[in-house]
């Protein structure tokens, strides 16, 4: 009775040292190095030298662990955004957080995609939407204007982040983008007059500057709300 009791104490601290914090973090690395495909609890459970009951132990299953690890990504970068500021430059501080973090690990914009009700979605309208109103926009509009923020915001990322996985990364992105410029350019004029035209700025244009571009774009809009 008392071996076995101790075994039951030995299985507890094992338990309580591996925390959920911990198997996030792991979770993370993997989804980052190899993609959500490889998340699965036999690899965690070789990353972290344990055995997959002990991570049961703290997580459900795949889905839940995924959901803490975008909760987890998105929460580091809202706590990075500061308050008290202007509220416009605080909207484009979140949009660059979010869209450095779906850059840095582009699984984040196709679960935040998948479930759009869950927490981490949560918090990126929360913040939008205090800096709405603080910024004075009427309450009646201030839910479509922070939809439209939060929609642009991961839709674009979201994109951005799918369309470089789609390219090797050895890919050199001037020349790759130098390539589509000449298909572009070699379209009829007549009938693609405005791709003929921003043809030559294709291969140098800087994604994220684009993106935030948009963000001004909006936040311009938003200003003339009455």
């Amino acid at each position: 009775m008392v071996l076995m009791a101790t075994k039951a104490q030995r299985a507890e601290r094992r338990a309580d040292a591996l925390s959920k914090e911990r198997i996030v973090a792991a979770a993370i690395e993997i989804l980052d190095a190899s993609g959500e495909s490889a998340l699965t609890f036999r690899a965690l459970a070789a990353r972290l030298t344990t055995g997959s009951g002990a991570i049961y132990w703290h997580v459900a299953g795949k889905n839940k662990l995924l959901i803490a690890a975008t909760d987890d990504v998105i929460a580091r970068v809202m706590t990075e955004v500061v308050s008290g500021g202007e509220p416009q430059e605080a909207i484009r501080a979140i949009a660059r957080g979010v869209f450095d973090a779906i850059d840095a690990h582009p699984w984040v914009g196709t679960q935040v995609s998948r479930e759009p009700w869950q927490f981490a979605m949560l918090q990126i309208l929360e913040g939008v939407g205090r800096q709405l109103q603080a910024l004075g926009v009427p309450e009646q509009a201030q839910f479509n204007c922070a939809s439209a923020l939060v929609n642009y915001i991961l839709g674009l990322a979201g994109q951005y982040a799918a369309a470089a996985r789609l390219i090797p990364r050895e890919t050199d992105r001037s020349a790759f983008l130098a390539t589509a410029a000449a298909r572009w350019a070699q379209l009829d004029p007549a009938q693609y007059p405005f791709v003929h035209q921003v043809a030559a700025q294709l291969p140098e244009h800087d994604d994220r500057e684009q993106f935030l571009a948009g963000i001004d774009l909006i936040l311009a809009g938003i200003t003339t709300v009455q």
